[in-house]
């Protein structure tokens, strides 16, 4: 069984005005609410609110991926070949376009949203973007976006991988879009950004 990634978009006042002691359980809530059941079909797309127990979240299913961490991984690791071969307006763009959402972005390392994890080869988030990050990343993506196209033939000749996860140019982008949807409603809430491993 492989890694998984459900997005939340919240409101982060409100998340830090939750008790530490209590966000896990309120954030594990809103990415798996019980009132669904854990047998059900997870709903793709934004869902608001997340969970009636949680009305200040929302929760973004990928369609591209099933809910698997994987294709975001090899995503980074194709954007990380390909990324020498792109025009210096869109290696800029996309670098800070995915360094917070498929990177590794400082935030992850000294959040403070948990309590200290017992088991840290598990990590409780998988991305952290608060409030003020958010703008900037979709600034990035509305750089990025029109510059796509011409990065199609080079990224298929260094980057494809037939048969994988992100097996194409098409397959990257169509992954990326649906950052960029997460990116802009959050933005457009003026929210934060988490990443949990279910």
């Amino acid at each position: 069984m492989g890694l998984d990634i459900t997005v939340l978009a919240l409101d982060w006042e409100r998340l830090e005005r939750t008790p530490v002691a209590d966000r896990q359980e309120l954030l594990y809530e809103a990415a798996c609410p019980d009132a669904l059941g854990w047998d059900a079909e997870p709903e793709v797309g934004w869902v608001f609110p997340a969970s009636p127990k949680v009305p200040w979240c929302g929760r973004y299913e990928f369609r591209s991926t099933s809910g698997s961490y994987k294709p975001h991984f090899w995503a980074g690791e194709g954007w990380g070949t390909a990324r020498r071969f792109a025009a210096p307006a869109l290696r800029d763009a996309l670098d800070g376009f995915l360094f917070h959402l498929i990177g590794e972005g400082d935030e992850l390392l000294a959040t403070g949203l948990f309590p200290s994890d017992p088991a840290p080869w598990r990590p409780e988030l998988l991305l952290v973007c608060p409030p003020a990050l958010v703008p900037a990343i979709a600034a990035h993506w509305a750089r990025a976006e029109p510059l796509l196209e011409g990065l199609r033939e080079e990224y298929d000749r260094h980057a494809a991988r037939p048969g994988g996860r992100i097996a194409d140019f098409d397959a990257f982008v169509v992954l990326l879009r649906e950052w960029a949807v997460v990116v802009e409603e959050t933005a457009r809430r003026g929210w934060g950004l988490l990443g949990l491993p279910v």
